[in-house]
Order: structure tokens, then sequence, then C-alpha cells
């Protein structure tokens, strides 16, 4: 075991046993680095990442890598989702050298932490080839390595020097804005751009926001448009609810199975409004069945919700979640195995690998005739009870306070929707009603859990898992996202304490993120110093793996 066999991060344990001799993100493995006089070698990804696993498997579970890695360099592993703030810098640092970015990212350093390369995934010969490399240059070229170096930190920290807004935000800009989405708009597919493709999460609540503002029918087509395609899609979980976190297509049918909190969260919020807004059937059983899938699956009682189910089962991609029709009959018999095959566009081609399919939603169900959605829904339930018999992904157990503030906040909305707009003559009245008690119960847990385990003598902390805080210190999106919840809270609940509770998080942020010239800083003014200290963060996610994260590729190596 090496040095991260005590880490409380669930991505830092699946590194434990490796024979590279991990450090954790501390003062101490730099003092290493410059004791031994040797670059640090940085990797950072998250506990769900599918390429993560896949360089983890070819290249820090070998041996010849290991020592390769151990002999030249001074090796940190960091979980993004623990520290943002080191993500954040040296994701900006990756994406100014190559143009992109993604998970794993694996970025060279001086001891002093100033990055000079920078890159996402490799294959294990590449990264074998990088090591070498890297040593030479470090050995027998250190001037130039430093000057990339330098060059690198003063090109990322130009970039964060952005003074405050230099116009009012007005109508026009908004407007503008709005008419700048509509251009980016996919008219065949929905969302923005091509693959691969992310759920637009804020651009979608944008747009509703701004229909609701000016009557924009566009807008609101737009986000009708997308939401049902991600609903129909196979992004879409169509047995148990919940959103995976993209789709390598640009058409929605192939997700990467990994299912985020943050994402599931704000979409669930994207669902909630837009039922609210339209009265449309396939958003309210989308959003009740994300909700549920909040409180079932990433619930922890007593904590908060889970960060994350994994994009892999039992090291293998889609292995829970994708069927072929034979597998179909097996479960429902001839009739309904045919039927089931039909309406989830299950194929004998299959739409991913080794010819399984991954389950769409093929035709209208949602305004059906009764009889049909019956069928739709006994069919649903019987692949469901068997797809709980196969293995399933793991969990990402630490509980993050923003992802959390983002899940309540989502869940009082549903709630809040549901109490006005919900039926009681509709067919699946007592479903609905029965979601709402289940997530009212994880909500207030939550909230609890974040008041009483995350802030600490009035100041935020970042994650917790099992009950027990860890030292990162929280970031903005954690002070913002948690004292909307807590008002959140106050506006379901009528408890002034939450309210409190709130002011005195945004005391916080104004007296230590704020900027001088206006806008805010990602860290605290008393927060680890880092190369640069980040104002913003990037407004496309970057692409996991860098091009290497498409489906293609992926089967021409295999």
């Amino acid at each position: 075991m090496n040095r991260l066999a005590n880490a409380t991060s669930p991505y830092l344990l699946q590194h434990a046993d490796n024979p590279v001799d991990w450090w954790p993100w501390c003062d101490e493995a730099f003092a290493e680095a410059k004791r031994r006089d040797v670059p640090v070698l940085i990797s950072v990804g998250y506990a769900a990442c599918h390429w993560c696993h896949v360089m983890a498997h070819e290249s820090f579970e070998n041996e010849a890598v290991g020592r390769l890695v151990n002999d030249g360099f001074v090796a940190i592993k960091v979980d993004r989702e623990e520290r943002p703030d080191v993500d954040a810098v040296y994701m900006t640092a990756t994406q100014a050298m190559t143009g992109q970015g993604g998970w794993p990212m694996t970025v060279v350093a001086t001891p002093d932490g100033t990055p000079f390369f920078c890159g996402t995934y490799f294959p294990r010969a590449n990264f074998i080839r990088l090591l070498e490399s890297v040593g030479t240059a470090w050995r027998d070229q250190r001037e130039a390595v430093l000057r990339q170096g330098a060059a690198v930190v003063e090109a990322i920290g130009g970039a964060q020097a952005v003074g405050g807004t230099s116009a009012p935000l007005t109508a026009d800009l908004l407007d503008a804005a709005a008419a700048q989405l509509a251009t980016e708009y996919d008219r065949t597919n929905g969302g923005f751009g091509g693959a691969p493709k992310f759920p637009p999460h804020m651009n979608l609540l944008f747009l509703l926001r701004h229909h609701q503002r000016t009557g924009s029918a566009q807008s609101l087509e737009i986000v009708r448009h997308t939401c049902e395609a991600m609903a129909r899609g196979g992004i879409n979980d169509q047995l148990a609810g919940g959103f995976a976190r993209y789709s390598v297509d640009g058409h929605w049918t192939v997700p990467h199975f990994e299912k985020m909190l943050y994402d599931n969260a704000l979409l669930l919020r994207v669902y909630t409004q837009l039922w609210r807004l339209t009265g449309d059937r396939l958003a309210r059983r989308v959003a009740r069945d994300t909700a549920r899938f909040l409180a079932d699956e990433l619930h922890k009682p007593g904590e908060g919700f889970a960060s994350a189910l994994d994009a892999d089962t039992e090291g293998v991609e889609g292995l829970t979640y994708a069927w072929t029709p034979a597998q179909l009959v097996e479960v429902l018999g001839e009739e309904d195995g045919r039927w089931a095959a039909d309406l989830f566009a299950v194929t004998e081609e299959g739409t991913f690998e080794h010819g399984m399919s991954v389950l769409r939603l093929a035709r209208d169900v949602d305004d059906a005739d009764p009889a049909v959605r019956a069928r739709w829904q006994a069919v649903v339930g019987r692949l469901l009870a068997a797809r709980d018999t196969r293995p399933q992904p793991a969990r990402d157990d630490k509980v993050v306070a923003a992802w959390n503030g983002l899940a309540i906040t989502a869940i009082a909305e549903f709630l809040q929707v549901a109490a006005v707009y919900a039926s009681p003559d509709d067919e699946d009245a007592n479903l609905m009603d029965g979601v709402a008690i289940v997530a009212d119960g994880a909500l207030r847990d939550t909230a609890e859990h974040l008041a009483k385990v995350h802030l600490v003598d009035g100041r935020l902390r970042r994650v917790s898992r099992d009950g027990v805080v860890g030292e990162p210190a929280g970031v903005l999106e954690d002070y913002g996202c948690v004292a909307e919840a807590f008002c959140a809270m106050h506006q379901l609940s009528g408890e002034g304490h939450w309210l409190e509770l709130a002011g005195q998080l945004l005391d916080v942020a104004l007296a230590r993120f704020a900027a001088p010239d206006g806008g805010f800083f990602d860290t605290a003014d008393d927060a680890e110093r880092l190369v640069t200290r980040r104002r913003t963060r990037p407004t496309t996610p970057p692409r996991p793996g860098g091009r290497r994260s498409s489906r293609r590729w992926w089967r021409t190596r295999r």
C-alpha cells in the first residue's frame, strides 16, 4: 500500500495499492521533489471516470511504469471533486497548452508546482515515452523547461486577470445571449454543438427564464425539444431514472455511463420548471423519476447525497445497462419482449458494443392511451427487477457541499411544483406522492447534515464521508450553492434559521472571496496559495479523455 491508504477519497483509495508511490496533495510532496531535484507528476481524476480507470489499469497498476515514475518523479494523485481549486488551475494550464482538456488530467510540474507539460489520457506506450522524454528534458534542458513553465503561469495568470463587469446586465444583453444560443442550437437532435454532447442544463434554465421574462416562443421550444430528445435518449436511464454525464454521439444515443449528482440536480430543476410552465406530461414524469433516482440511488440516510455512480461495472463500461433482444425475451417472454425491443429501440445489430443496445424510448408513451402506459410501466418494472440482479456500478460515497446544495434546491422546487400541479386524478398519483415523501425526507436529512457537519467555525468544508468532514476548505461554489439551498429550505418550511444560515454564508463569501475590482475568486483569501488564483471557470465542459473519448476510438483499440 502507498501513501493513499489512509485517504478518505474513494478515488484516491482506488490507487492505494498501485506500484506508483503516490502522494496526496500536500506540501510534503513538493518538498520531497525539491529535495530529490525531480519534477512532480500530478494526476487528476475522479472515482466515476471511465478513462481514469483505463489509464489506471494500463499504466498505474503496471510494475514497470511504477518503477519509472518512482525513479524520476514525485507522483501526486488528486481527486478533482475534493480539490476543485487544484483541478481548475491545472485544467486552465492544460487547455492553454493543448487546446483541450479532460480527465484523467496529466500534468508535469516543477517542485514549486509550476506546470511545464500538460495532457489528458495517455496509452501505456505513449505514457512511458512521455516519462522518458520529460526526464531527459529535466536533466539536459532545465532552463528551457523552466522558461516554458514560467510562460504557462504567466499565460494562465493573465487569463484570470479579468476585472468586473464593464456594463450593467441589461435586458438587451440577456436578449443577445438568448439569440446567440439560438444560433448554436441543434435543430435536429436538440442541445448545442456536436459530439460529445453534454446536457446543457444551465443554458436551458437561462432560456426558461428568458421565456418567462419575454414570452419568447423560440426559447421555450429549444428547451422543450432538447428535454424531449434527452429524455427519450440513452443518456436517460429508461428504467430507474437519472441521467448519465454525457453522450458520446451527437444524438443522445450512447452515454458515458457515470451518473453525477450535479447533473441530475440541475436537470431536475429544468424538467420541473418545464412541467410547471407547460404542463408537459413527459417533463412531469422525468422530473419525478429524476427525483426518485436521487432519493433512492444517491441519498445516504443521515448524511446527504453521494457524488456519483461509476461509469464501469466490474471494469466493463455499460455492463449493468445494455440489452439484447434475446435478453428482453428471456425476462419478459416472447410477446412482451418483442414489444419492448420495438419500444426501446433494441436491435440485433445493437447501438453499443458486442451487439448490445442502450435503451431509448422510440415512441411516445406519456400521451398514449392508459392501456399502453400500463403495459409500458409493467415492462419497466420487470426489466428493472432483472437488471437489479446484475452486477451494479460502484458509488462514490463522498458528500460534496456544493452538489448537495444543488440537490436540495432542485428537490425543494420539485416538491413545491408537485404540491400545486400534480393532479390527484392521475393514474400514477400514488407514485408521485411516494416519490415526494421520500424526496422530502432526503431533503431535510441533507440540509441538516450540511449545517451540522460541513459548517465548521462559521466556514464551509468541501467534503465529508461516513459522517466525518474532510479538511479541504469550501470554494466559492460551495458557499453559493449551499446558501441558495438554505434559502430554498426557508421557503419550503418557513423556518427562519435556514435564512439566517444562508445570510452567514453570504457574509463569508463577500468578506473572503470578493475581488477588489469586482467579481469573485474561486478560493478564499486565506486559502492555500497555488500558482494562480482563479476567478472564473470554463463555460464549456472539457472533454473527458480529450479527443480519445470517442466510442469509435475505443472500439478500434480493442
